[in-house]
């Protein structure tokens, strides 16, 4: 089953999917940071929402 790109939120919050659009806007405007900073974030943590959490408030 595909995800609904009509949610405003991820149906799985807890993973990061960078190539959803809908999901990076969600999570670039959660953290607050860039598309750019938040693969890198996800580059260094894993897509685990939390983890990229910690690693951006490094």
């Amino acid at each position: 089953m595909s995800d609904d790109t009509s949610l405003r939120a991820p149906q799985d919050a807890s993973r990061i999917a960078m190539g959803e659009d809908y999901e990076v806007r969600y999570w670039t405007n959660k953290f607050g940071v860039s598309r750019e900073r938040l693969q890198e974030a996800v580059d260094a943590a894993g897509n685990s929402a939390a983890a990229v959490e910690a690693y951006l408030r490094r």
